[in-house]
């Protein structure tokens, strides 16, 4: 199951991801300045987050006067839907935020639509890259542009829950193949049942397309290719679904009737599933939800489809990206780099925005136990990490929402996998032709 949020952000993909933006000139400078001091700057700040981001924000921007005391900002916020339903509008009227946070999904339409400022011309200059890595700075690029620095980034993993676990009387994931995963849940659930606990291994993994994506790009194909090109085959689809047959139909999983009564939690974070697999910075969220008594989650690497294969690879919590129409380049881009790499903006977000991408502003973030976990498991998954996936399509937002609702009609039995590949395939041909 999404967490509401998501549901929520994956609605508004969905709901824009066709449109055509209107293109806006901009781009960038032949030479780079440094920030005049002398010269009085207001530049606009948007963001998508609540009370305790814009505070944490407005801390931050008031560190960042201590230093540019001359560049006043003017910030605003929305939830994530609502966020993008107005950037929308802005980019059809030319009139985008100075700056702003920026989410990977739509990286690639807006950059194409000339929205954003190239910014290779910043890096290495204003934007420091001595504390990004390559992969890193690499996330931000569409074609021959970079369009984004990652301020924070997340990996797949696979989230347990120790305490249930103890209660069930099953000892955790130790690692393996898809196979042994789905044994494992097996052993999880008729243990339950043996004790009268109503709880399960886990859901049906094949309802998420970053599982296929993880067991393709173990077959070294990403799901896409740069020019925006399907790199997969309606047999990959079909083989992949094929997997989840027998652990839908002998009562392994969670049933999705049970699912659906739980909305808008999820069987995980409502303490009736053991597993989850997930991006790795859902973990606050899910503790939130479990509430009394259940202090601590484990996490660890997803199951493995090819030894030495790099299928995992770490993807942008959000980034922050430029308006190709600013009139203040430099000024905009002393702001990000402050945002992304200073000790200042390390220490007062923390993990706010995820793991903190450069390595100045982790090095100072105080680290909560939880978050430790996942800064530890990003390092545990080296040998597996490879290089990010091209940036995504435009109306990938779209596709995903369609992964998700076949999956679920694969678990209430309404499709056969043949129609639920053929009705994927029909819906990503309307997207990948509009």
């Amino acid at each position: 199951m999404f967490p509401t949020k998501r549901l929520a952000a994956t609605a508004a993909l969905v709901a824009i991801g066709g449109l055509t933006l209107a293109g806006c000139s901009g781009g960038s400078p032949e030479a780079v300045e440094t920030v005049d001091p002398n010269e009085e700057v207001t530049l606009t700040f948007a963001f998508w987050g609540n009370d305790v981001r814009a505070a944490l924000y407005e801390e931050a921007f008031a560190a960042f006067n201590e230093e540019y005391p001359n560049i006043t900002i003017q910030s605003s916020f929305l939830d994530f839907p609502a966020f993008w339903e107005k950037r929308q509008t802005e980019a059809a009227g030319g009139g985008l935020p100075d700056v702003m946070q920026f989410d990977y999904s739509y990286l690639r339409q807006y950059s194409e639509n000339g929205l954003l400022l190239d910014l290779t011309p910043y890096v290495g200059d204003i934007i420091d890259d001595s504390a990004l890595s390559e992969e890193i700075l690499a996330i931000g690029q569409v074609g021959d542009g970079n369009y984004g620095i990652t301020t924070s980034t997340n990996a797949w993993a696979m989230f347990l829950n120790p305490t249930l676990l103890e209660e069930i009387g099953v000892e955790g994931f130790a690692g393996g193949t898809w196979e042994d995963y789905n044994a494992w849940m097996a052993e999880v659930t008729d243990a339950a049942e043996a004790k009268g606990i109503e709880a399960w291994g886990g859901g049906d993994w094949t309802g998420r397309i970053q599982n296929f994506e993880l067991q393709m790009r173990a077959q070294g194909e990403d799901l896409f290719t740069e020019d925006g090109e399907a790199n997969f085959t309606e047999d990959d689809l079909r083989a992949f679904w094929e997997q989840g047959s027998e652990i839908r139909e002998d009562g392994t999983t969670i049933e999705q009737q049970r699912v659906e009564e739980l909305t808008p939690l999820g069987g995980f974070d409502s303490a009736l599933t053991t597993s989850e697999l997930v991006w790795d910075n859902f973990g606050a969220g899910y503790l939130a939800n479990l509430g009394e008594g259940y202090s601590t989650l484990d996490l660890v690497a997803p199951p493995v489809t090819e030894e030495g294969a790099k299928d995992l690879y770490l993807k942008p919590s959000m980034l922050h990206a430029i308006s190709a129409n600013t009139d203040h380049p430099e000024a905009a881009a002393t702001l990000v780099d402050f945002l992304v790499n200073s000790p200042e903006s390390g220490e007062i977000f923390g993990t706010n925005r995820g793991l903190p991408a450069s390595q100045t502003a982790l090095e100072a973030a105080e680290l909560d136990e939880f978050s430790q976990k996942v800064a530890d498991y990003e390092a545990s998954i080296a040998d597996r990490l490879g290089d990010a996936p091209p940036v995504p399509i435009v109306g990938y937002g779209t596709l995903e929402e369609k992964f998700r609702q076949l999956g679920t009609e694969l678990n209430f039995g309404t499709v056969t996998v043949d129609e639920a590949v053929d009705q994927f395939f029909s819906e990503m041909d309307v997207v990948l032709n509009q």
